[in-house]
């Protein structure tokens, strides 16, 4: 059995007090300790927030994925809200000065996401990252002259947050 220890610390009984008000935040006295016991701690917040899948692979790319190809044009990739994982590459097809670009669209302009600006030194430029859209915005993949991006697209929660499995 172990030896249990009073911490006296006004700073760590304010903590408590405002994280976990139950627990002696309304005013009521309570004592901090620590234990030279060892205490299993399980983590069973993925349980608890009804997934239980890790996160990294909550953001797998399933079938359903959108796959796109964007050469020399633009093309609205995504008009669904909530979050998504994009994945992909920016490639340009010569040794000219191409640019490629993914932007969020609020149907009035457009906010660059991912920009290769025009250089003949980017011949390829891999890209990982997640976006939200919001309810009127649309994601769109805008590829110069000379230019392809290749991106996939999946959705990994809807506009609440609700997490949505591969």
């Amino acid at each position: 059995m172990g030896q249990e220890y009073f911490i006296n610390s006004t700073q760590l009984e304010d903590k408590i007090r405002d994280l976990l008000p139950s627990q002696g935040g309304a005013g009521a006295g309570f004592d901090l300790s620590a234990s030279t016991q060892i205490i299993p701690v399980i983590d069973v917040t993925e349980s608890a927030q009804g997934s239980n899948l890790r996160v990294d692979l909550q953001t797998s790319y399933g079938f359903n994925s959108e796959v796109r190809e964007v050469v020399n044009g633009t093309d609205i990739l995504l008009t669904t809200t909530g979050y998504f994982r994009l994945f992909g590459h920016y490639r340009a097809l010569s040794t000219s000065n191409t640019a490629g670009n993914i932007a969020l669209n609020n149907g009035i302009s457009d906010k660059n996401v991912f920009r290769v600006a025009p250089t003949v030194s980017q011949t390829m430029v891999p890209f990982d990252f997640s976006v939200f859209l919001d309810a009127g915005h649309t994601l769109k993949v805008i590829c110069e002259s000379s230019a392809v991006i290749n991106v996939v697209a999946r959705q990994i929660a809807t506009i609440n947050g609700e997490l949505i499995n591969p």
